[in-house]
C-alpha cells in the first residue's frame, strides 16, 4: 500500500512544527490562501479557497500508514479534501494527496476579536523562507488574501503552540513584507 500525502500551504511548510518526513516542494493549482475565522477556533488562520486563476507553493509529505488521526486533530477546524489532480510534485508518479480547507459556509473574515497570531504567522513565513527563500515569502504574501486582518503581536508571550524562534534577519524581512502588504499590527496586552 502506498502512503497518502497531505499538501501543506501554511504552518505545515515549516518542518520544525511536525514529525512528517518525505517532505518535498509542490504546487497546488486552483487554490489560493486566505486569512479566515471560524467559531471552531478563537483566532484567525489560513485556509485554502478555490481560485481557478491561482497557484500556491507548498509542500507534500507522506502520512505513514494512512494514519490521519494526529494530523486531523491538529487541523480540526478543516475538512480534508481530495486534491490529487490539483497538486504538482516531483514524485514521478501519481500520489493520493489531500488538502485541508475550511468549508465556505463555516468561515468568515477575521476581526479584532479573532486576530491572526503573529507567532503563527512568523512560523508560516519562516517555513516559506527556509523552503523557498526570500522569493517564497514574497510569493506567499502575493497569493494570500486578507492582509487587512488584524495581527496580534504575541511574540513576547507566544500563543501559537508550535511557535519557532526567529533570527533578527527573519524579523526584519517579515516586518518589511507585512508593511508592504498594509498589515495592521495590534500590540498584545499579555
Amino acid at each position: 500500500m502506498n502512503d497518502p500525502f497531505f499538501f501543506g500551504y501554511g504552518s505545515l511548510v515549516n518542518t520544525a512544527t511536525h514529525e512528517y518526513r518525505q517532505v518535498q516542494p509542490a504546487r497546488a493549482r486552483g487554490w489560493r490562501r486566505a486569512w479566515r475565522h471560524t467559531p471552531l477556533r478563537p483566532v484567525s488562520f489560513l485556509t485554502a479557497v478555490p481560485d481557478g486563476d491561482c497557484i500556491i507553493d507548498g509542500v507534500i509529505a507522506a502520512v505513514p500508514g494512512a494514519d490521519w488521526l494526529a494530523l486531523d486533530e491538529r487541523e480540526h477546524a478543516y475538512d480534508r479534501v481530495a486534491a490529487s489532480d490539483e497538486v504538482e510534485h516531483g514524485a514521478g508518479h501519481p500520489l493520493d494527496i489531500a488538502i485541508y480547507a475550511i468549508p465556505p459556509d463555516r468561515h468568515g473574515p477575521p476581526s479584532d476579536a479573532s486576530p491572526i497570531l503573529m507567532s503563527y504567522l512568523d512560523c508560516v513565513l519562516q517555513g516559506y523562507l527556509h523552503r523557498f527563500g526570500p522569493e517564497g515569502v514574497t510569493g506567499f504574501v502575493a497569493t494570500t488574501d486578507g492582509w487587512e486582518a488584524p495581527i496580534l503581536d504575541d511574540r513576547d508571550v507566544p500563543r501559537y503552540p508550535r511557535h519557532q524562534p526567529l533570527t533578527p534577519q527573519e524579523r526584519a524581512l517579515f516586518r518589511d513584507h507585512l508593511t508592504d502588504a498594509g498589515a495592521r499590527i495590534l500590540m498584545s496586552l499579555a
